[in-house]
């Protein structure tokens, strides 16, 4: 993946520190695209749907512009999933709602990945899936979180590595998946690019 030119479809902070750590560069380009589905779709279709749509805003800006050949543009989108699609919390009522609705229940963190090589016909698209196990907590543990900065900008409205982290039972899956993406399938499905 080093010998790649990354550009992240994403200016997620997160995502953004999770290439970093394996020593990689991004080129950050946010996407300017309208998140909202017209249509029903499942899950694994809405953030792979998402992703692709992300990472092709991105294709397109790039248009004029000089990019090294080995390019390879990512796109992502994650859902938290627990009977409906839970999205970012914007006010701190959707915050308590969201986080009483997950008290001591499991859920589905999906992020949909889409890897393009710019201007060319090769792409790849796929999803990747974490259940996440809550503790049982109360309404004032809540409470005290929703008045930090740390559940807004993030699907389902918690951030596993964060203080949130000690309300999580266990998982069954990719833990940076939750986090921000799958990093380890992304590097072999570009090694396989």
């Amino acid at each position: 993946m080093k010998s790649y030119n990354i550009i992240l479809a994403s200016s997620s902070p997160r995502r953004i520190d999770m290439l970093r750590k394996e020593g990689i560069n991004p080129i950050i380009i946010k996407p300017e695209v309208d998140e909202n589905i017209q249509i029903q779709m499942n899950m694994e279709d809405t953030v792979m749907f998402l992703a692709l749509k992300k990472a092709l805003s991105v294709e397109i800006t790039l248009l004029n512009k000089t990019i090294s050949n080995n390019s390879v543009i990512i796109g992502a989108d994650t859902i938290v999933y627990s009977d409906r699609i839970i999205g970012k919390p914007e006010t701190k009522e959707d915050a308590f709602d969201v986080l009483s609705k997950l008290n001591g229940k499991s859920h589905l963190v999906v992020t949909g990945v889409a890897l393009i090589e710019p201007f060319s016909d090769r792409r790849k698209v796929f999803f990747e899936i974490t259940k996440v196990y809550f503790k049982k907590y109360f309404e004032s543990d809540i409470l005290t979180y929703i008045n930090t900065d740390e559940p807004y900008d993030k699907a389902g409205g918690y951030a596993i590595q964060g203080a949130w982290g000690k309300y999580i039972d266990h998982i069954e899956g990719d833990f940076e998946n939750v986090i921000g993406f799958p990093l380890n399938r992304i590097k072999e499905e570009i090694s396989n690019f």
